[in-house]
Formats: C-alpha cells, sequence, structure tokens
C-alpha cells in the first residue's frame, strides 16, 4: 500500500484518496518570466513520477493531475517593462519554453494547466467570498483612497498549522512586510491596486488592479479539482508562506478541509546554498543540457529521495551518467518480444516485489533504482548462461520498471553511442560531437582490417585516437562487437 509523508501532521501515512476513481493532485507550477534552472526541474520530474506511480497503481483514467502557470506578478511586470514588451508575449514565450524543457526531461504534460489571467473571474470571485464572511478588508492608501485588499490573519483560527510557525513569534520577528494600510503585519495581499506606471490591471469591486500570488493558486486548485482533493505539492519554499496562504484562503472561503497530503521536494543546492533566481547561483535546464542526455539529468535527480537536498555538480551527473550507462548495457542486444512488454508477467520476482515497496515508500525513488541495478545484473548472468530467452523476460522487466519512473525510455544503443532525444531544446550531440558517430563506424573498420592484416601499430593508433576522444570499444577474440561513449 502506498504511504506517502504528509508535512501537514509531520509523519509518513497510509495514502487512502478521498475517491479511488478520481485521485486529484496540484502542483504550484512556474512563474514565468525567464527559462527554467534546475530547482524547477526537479519540481516537474519529482511530481511527474508521483503523476506516473498514482496512475500505475490506480488507472490512468483515475487520476487527475494539474499544475498552474503564474502569469501575472511583479517581476513578469518588470521583465515585459525592461523588454518593451506585454505580458502575454513574454509569458506565452516562456511557457512554450518551459514546455519545451519538460519535453526534453520525459515529463508527462499534466491534465491541466491554469493561467492566473484566464481565471481571473474564479479569483475576484473568492476574494469576495473572503471579503463577505469578514476574512478579508480592503485597505486605505495614504491618501485615505481604497487601497488594496488584505487576509485577515487572525481571523483564521488554524494559521500556521502546515509550517508549525506561531504568529506571535513572526510578528515579533518582524519577518513579514510592514505596511501601514494593514492592520496586522502578518495580513498579506488578496487583490493589489494598479499603479499609474503600469499597464497591466482587470476591473474589480474593489478597482483596477490584479491578484496577490497566493490568492491565484486558491482559485484555480479549487476551480480545477473542487473545494477538498488529495494532494497538494510543490518545492520546500513554498511551505511558508504561500501554501500556508494557500490554507488559510481555500479553507475559509469554502468551510471544507482544502488538502488531504502536503508534499515538498528538497532544494537543489550549488555549494550548500539553495540554487534561485535571486541568489543568482542557478543554472537553467538548457545550460546542463548542452553537457549532459536528458535522461542522465533526470536519473540524477531521482536517484536522491524527493525530500532530501540535491547537490548540484558535474561529478554527480557524470557519475548518473556512468550509472545509466550500466543499465542501458544490459538491455543492448537483447531481443524483447512485443508480448513481453504486455505481459504483467515481471521477473525476478524478489527485485521486481522490492522495486514496488520502495516505491511504496513514499516514492523511494533512490531504492527503486537499486532494484533496477539487481535486474540488470541477473540480465547480464543470463546472457553469460546462454539463456536468452530468460534474459529477454528480465529485460522487459527492467525496461518497464524503468518506465515508471520516466527512464530506460531510449533505445539502447542510442544511448550508449551519445545519440540524444530529438527535442527542440538540444541539437542531436553528434552535431556538436568532434568524432560523430559515422566517423566512429569507419574508424572501427579501419581499425578491422588492420587486425586482420596483423598490422598491430596501426590497430594500437586507432583504438587510443578513438579513445581520446571518449570512444571506449568492446572487442570479443578477433572483432569488435560494439562502442560507447565513455
Amino acid at each position: 500500500m502506498l504511504h506517502i509523508h504528509n508535512n501537514l501532521t509531520k509523519r509518513k501515512e497510509a495514502f487512502t484518496p478521498i475517491d479511488p476513481k478520481n485521485v486529484r493532485l496540484y502542483v504550484c507550477g512556474m512563474t514565468v518570466y525567464d527559462y527554467c534552472h534546475l530547482g524547477h526541474a526537479r519540481v516537474l520530474v519529482v511530481f511527474d513520477v508521483v503523476n506516473r506511480y498514482l496512475r500505475k497503481v490506480f488507472g490512468d483514467d483515475n487520476v487527475t493531475y494539474v499544475r498552474n502557470i503564474t502569469d501575472v506578478d511583479d517581476k513578469i511586470i518588470a521583465r515585459a517593462n525592461k523588454n518593451g514588451e506585454d505580458i502575454g508575449t513574454l509569458t506565452q514565450r516562456f511557457i512554450e519554453a518551459m514546455n519545451e524543457d519538460a519535453d526534453v526531461l520525459g515529463v508527462l504534460r499534466p491534465d491541466a494547466e491554469p493561467r492566473a489571467t484566464l481565471h481571473m473571474n474564479d479569483i475576484i470571485a473568492m476574494i469576495q467570498v473572503l471579503v463577505d464572511k469578514g476574512f478579508a478588508y480592503q485597505g486605505k492608501s495614504a491618501e485615505g483612497q481604497p487601497g488594496d485588499v488584505y487576509y485577515d490573519v487572525s481571523s483564521f483560527e488554524g494559521y500556521g498549522k502546515l509550517s508549525g510557525k506561531n504568529t506571535d513569534d513572526l510578528r515579533a520577528g518582524a519577518r513579514v512586510e510592514v505596511v501601514e494600510a494593514k492592520d496586522d503585519p502578518l495580513d498579506f495581499v488578496l487583490w493589489k491596486m494598479a499603479k499609474p506606471e503600469e499597464s497591466t490591471s482587470w476591473p474589480s469591486p474593489w478597482g483596477e488592479g490584479r491578484p496577490g500570488w497566493h490568492i491565484e493558486c486558491s482559485a484555480m486548485s479549487t476551480g480545477c479539482l473542487g473545494n477538498h482533493f488529495d494532494i497538494h505539492g510543490g518545492g520546500l519554499d513554498l511551505q511558508f508562506p504561500h501554501h500556508e496562504n494557500e490554507i488559510a484562503q481555500s479553507e475559509a472561503a469554502t468551510g471544507e478541509k482544502f488538502v488531504n497530503v502536503w508534499m515538498h521536494n528538497g532544494f537543489v543546492r550549488i555549494d550548500e546554498e539553495k540554487m534561485s533566481k535571486s541568489l543568482g547561483n542557478f543554472f537553467t535546464i538548457r545550460e546542463v543540457l548542452e553537457k549532459y542526455d536528458p535522461e542522465v539529468v533526470r536519473f540524477f535527480m531521482l536517484n536522491s529521495h524527493y525530500r532530501s537536498p540535491l547537490n548540484y555538480s558535474d561529478k554527480h551527473l557524470d557519475e548518473a551518467k556512468a550509472a545509466l550507462t550500466t543499465l542501458y548495457t544490459a538491455l543492448r542486444g537483447v531481443d524483447i518480444p512485443a508480448h513481453m512488454m504486455n505481459t504483467d508477467v515481471l521477473i525476478p520476482a524478489d527485485s521486481v516485489a522490492s522495486f514496488w515497496r520502495a516505491m511504496d515508500d513514499d516514492f523511494n525513488t533512490p531504492e527503486a533504482i537499486s532494484k533496477l541495478f539487481s535486474i540488470a545484473k541477473y540480465i547480464n548472468r543470463l546472457r553469460g548462461e546462454g539463456k536468452q530467452e530468460a534474459a529477454a523476460h528480465c529485460a522487459a522487466s527492467l525496461k518497464k520498471l524503468g518506465l515508471i519512473l520516466g527512464l530506460l525510455e531510449c533505445e539502447p544503443n542510442d544511448f550508449l553511442k551519445g545519440k540524444a532525444k530529438s527535442n527542440s531544446v538540444q541539437a542531436s550531440v553528434d552535431a556538436i560531437l568532434i568524432y560523430g558517430n559515422e566517423k566512429v563506424d569507419a574508424l572501427i573498420e579501419e581499425r578491422l582490417l588492420a587486425r586482420k592484416n596483423k598490422d598491430w601499430v596501426e590497430s594500437d593508433r586507432i583504438r587510443d585516437e578513438l579513445a581520446a576522444q571518449g570512444i571506449v570499444l568492446e572487442d570479443r577474440l578477433d572483432s569488435t562487437t560494439d562502442w560507447r561513449r565513455e
């Protein structure tokens, strides 16, 4: 049975969906004003695995995955103004870029991808309910004119239950913005009045303006999934104040429990600091894909538990590449008949059962991946014993379990020879390698001829030339059976 660590209760719990025929997952997506970095990639990949596994457990048609897009906020407006373009043009460009990045990382598209600007009526309606119920109020500007609309934190008894923060401690620590128009320093904005220099605004009962960030997710999640749903996810940095504020808004507006299970993935770190645009210590997904195959990047992320920090370095990505090479080498040359991929019979049974147990234990992908290596080792042993059919059955198991994680989707030879997945983000690796696949094959033929003529000097020279370019030859007696990139 699937167990998930619930950040609301701070413990691992058996996952029992509200409706097994309608399992609902919402994840806070990107604010689209720039290219996605590796911190964003981790959110995309982690919850892609959650989505894939839920579909495996409950059925494809019984899971709804929603990942929102924030397409209006201060950063977006500032960037659009700097570029001299409207926010719609800016955000559409980076939405397309985000989807390209997600696609190449093997991330399945969500069932719905709501945008804040397309849910403005829902947002305004939820704010109106909060005002009518006494959970929100409109402040006054310095000139005494109607100002921003704020959520009254003191009116919500359960504030702090997700993050564990105490409101008195927050006030004493002065960790919140103090604005004269607020009744309380903890109160947060629901509707921002339009500034004279801003051209982006919407009409509302409180005047021209735009929504605060927190209310957007409350309106979009409940609008897409209902007032009460199963799982809400996002990066750990969103736990407070964003997700805390979502709970306060949503439960005050609907009178119902908002979410049963809260999941947060850990930070990506560089030199022990969180990777973020604000700190300027980030790599975009596109920069990393210039050096590494997308599946290597995905493997690197899944080889750490989603709740743990993920320390980025070329060394760790090189290790991920070597590990993934081991799995693909086990698959190379094994003919897997189609009927084996369509059967539920998976062997070796102990490794397969251990894989499922690991995934049921709070999506423990590192442990699950270790079972893939156990199967790969078994495949190699069976092939060495000449048991090709049994090896094919195991290879089918390896492939199918890998696909649950979004791994092993390439043809083994394509991966091992450095042929990247076809995508619009990264050109074929052959186009940037000094020695493309055709040149490698030609040199191997020259070396085979040299060996046939007992010209060992020339044979060694070609081998060394290829080795200098990171080409590893797989020799058998008097032939080279295959090769791979180191």
